[in-house]
């Protein structure tokens, strides 16, 4: 399949290494250019993350370009990251293809030799999605994926020049200077391309700069002079900056009110998903949050007033990671001492009596005793839950607006009469029942990622858990904006904007920049 000569003016980044900036930097430039009154997309052709969203069209893409569609002021579509692996092991990943997933493969089907079937089957759709955004916007901004510079991966590469060339799409590079040897990240970047896509490559970008811009000039012109690539642009290092995160988990986060904090650990199992769900806690300045990794001896784990076991995309083997370590005498504890826990998604599931996967959906079929703190059973079914969804949250008497998103492929089932703490929506269809309260009101569970994420629900959650006196949530998505805006400001005045539009416009339309 080739893509057409018309339609929007497009834009590649790539990395020098994972974690150089792309997601953030595309994020910002596709707020610049929605400010300008453009009409942009996100697109990142392929993406390894377990932090997802669901999209309008009712797929699953990459948390990443859900965020840039924020940025665009799109609403998230699958077209947007048409291509995501879910790690389910350290050698397996769900497939999930135009928001939809196929199969579980093997690393060695989509890196190694047998690779070639694999980008044959999934290029198809990439260019199919790239080509419906390219004939609906002006502009497209798109991520790479780690570095592009992975020679033993550039045969059968579709997330960075394998796409590129495809697609015909101008690149540009971006590298972390705050991790060091910047000048030799995109010098050797740039030397194990072969020489088309070198020549692709049409401009540089230093990312997280921090000190006196004058001791670094010197290091620019010997770039460029040694590349024939020119600088676009230094990008100051950006502290606090509220955006979601595709993988990085941060680990801790100390409360800033002089009043006793609510104290919160979050068990962070081996396939642990969608921890953005806590990122309104770590912000919280009366929430001191503690992630503990589930393989971690439960004996050094602090005091908790709060526990959450997140989502999963491994349930079963996630839940055994927790049983061999001891962490269910360690919750039965902090039970029996008051204090109180959450399980969302994989991690409510966790709470029940028995998961049952006779498909093998996640791991070898089978069967998995519970926590046994919610009186309820879930089996694993094909074909996931995908919706966004609003509601109501009750609890201790009062009732507040809530909303987020399901994305599960497990049906639970109560055991005896239960109260459900939330009420769930989507598209117009009747409110129904989601989750579980225990009787004794010290355990909570539903399937509804972002429960923290509005104000009102974190409150009374966070009332509920032991805080008091407290409406100090954060409003989330106004940080979230402010932060886009910052971002997208600093940009402006720090990158060569009209070199870099240059740089989007076709090959006979350009400058000449060449290589020495």
């Amino acid at each position: 399949m080739s893509i057409s000569p018309s339609g929007a003016l497009t834009l590649m980044v790539q990395g020098t290494a994972s974690d150089a900036g792309k997601t953030t930097l595309v994020a910002g430039l596709c707020r610049v250019f929605a400010r300008r009154g453009l009409h942009v997309a996100p697109f990142k052709p392929q993406n390894m993350a377990l932090n997802s969203a669901v999209t309008c069209d009712g797929g699953e893409i990459g948390r990443a370009q859900a965020l840039q569609a924020v940025a665009c002021g799109v609403p998230a579509h699958t077209d947007f990251n048409p291509v995501l692996l879910k790690p389910q092991s350290d050698t397996s990943a769900q497939v999930i293809v135009q928001g939809r997933a196929l199969s579980v493969v093997e690393a060695r089907d989509f890196f190694g030799p047998g690779a070639r079937h694999y980008k044959q089957r999934v290029m198809t759709a990439v260019l199919d999605s790239f080509e419906r955004l390219r004939q609906a916007y002006q502009r497209i901004l798109v991520e790479g994926a780690g570095s592009p510079a992975e020679i033993n991966l550039r045969d059968n590469d579709i997330a960075n020049m394998g796409f590129a060339e495809a697609a015909d799409c101008p690149v540009i590079l971006v590298a972390d200077i705050d991790k060091g040897g910047v000048f030799a990240q995109l010098y050797g970047t740039l030397m194990l391309l072969s020489e088309a896509e070198r020549a692709r490559v049409k401009g540089l970008v230093i990312n997280r700069f921090r000190g006196d811009i004058r001791l670094l000039e010197n290091g620019l012109t010997m770039i460029e002079q040694l590349t024939g690539k020119p600088v676009l642009g230094v990008v100051p290092y950006l502290d606090n900056l509220v955006l979601d995160a595709e993988d990085a988990i941060v680990h801790h986060s100390a409360a800033s009110s002089d009043e006793r904090p609510l104290r919160v650990v979050v068990l962070v199992t081996p396939r642990i998903s969608n921890h953005t769900d806590f990122d309104a806690l770590r912000l919280h300045p009366r929430v001191d949050l503690a992630l503990v990794h589930a393989g971690s001896n439960p004996a050094q784990c602090p005091a908790a007033d709060l526990v959450i076991i997140p989502g999963s995309k491994a349930v079963r083997d996630d839940l055994a990671t927790l049983m061999a370590n001891g962490w269910k005498a360690w919750l039965d504890r902090h039970l029996r001492y008051g204090g109180k826990l959450i399980g969302i998604c994989g991690g409510y599931q966790m709470l029940g009596e028995l998961i049952d996967d006779p498909q093998g959906l996640e791991s070898a079929a089978g069967r998995s005793a519970g926590l046994g703190y919610l009186p309820m059973t879930t089996t694993l079914e094909a074909g996931k839950q995908l919706r966004n969804v609003t509601g109501t949250l009750s609890l201790a008497g009062a009732s507040c607006a809530v909303h987020g998103y399901e994305i599960h492929c497990g049906r639970s089932q109560p055991l005896v009469e239960h109260r459900a703490p939330l009420t769930l929506a989507a598209d117009g269809a009747a409110p129904q029942p989601d989750g579980m309260v225990s009787h004794d009101n010290q355990v909570l569970g539903t399937y509804l990622h972002g429960l923290f994420d509005s104000v009102e629900a974190c409150n009374a959650l966070l009332a509920w858990a032991g805080l008091e006196h407290s409406r100090q949530a954060v409003a989330l998505d106004a940080l979230r904006e402010a932060s886009l805006n910052r971002l997208a400001d600093t940009l402006e005045q720090y990158l060569n904007m009209d070199l870099l539009e240059q740089c989007m416009q076709p090959n006979s339309q350009q400058g000449n920049h060449h290589e020495p």
